[in-house]
């Protein structure tokens, strides 16, 4: 085995190692909100024109991380948007953000945060 043959396999291995950690938490939590849809979808578009370019070139080490790239990114793509979660709806109540300042009592010890002119028993 010649030199950049054992390089590229090696780093191959390497890259491959590296992102087996991110597909084990997606897979174990189904948590991918912190992955990007439109950067996940420009992989995919990407991993396919790379397709043609390295498809061309002799087999080799660079074939099983590109193949691997192909089938991890296609995975992460389905997996985000199988398990991505609808916004929270807003409660209709109100918040210290949207409340008058009249309507806002100070959090002490036994009460929790803001409550309402009507709840408090004024007009």
């Amino acid at each position: 085995m010649n030199i950049p043959l054992l390089a590229g396999t090696v780093s191959t291995v390497l890259f491959a190692s590296s992102m087996l950690p991110m597909l084990v938490k997606a897979v174990r939590t189904k948590d991918l909100a912190s992955y990007s849809l439109s950067n996940i979808t420009l992989t995919n578009i990407a991993n396919a024109v790379h397709s043609f370019y390295v498809f061309d070139l002799p087999a080799g080490p660079v074939w099983l991380l590109h193949s691997f790239y192909v089938v991890t990114s296609v995975f992460m793509l389905v997996w985000c948007l199988r398990y991505r979660k609808a916004p929270a709806e807003t409660p209709a109540t109100e918040t210290p953000a949207t409340a008058t300042p009249a309507t806002v009592i100070p959090a002490t010890r036994g009460h929790l945060g803001p409550m309402s002119a009507a709840a408090m028993g004024h007009k």
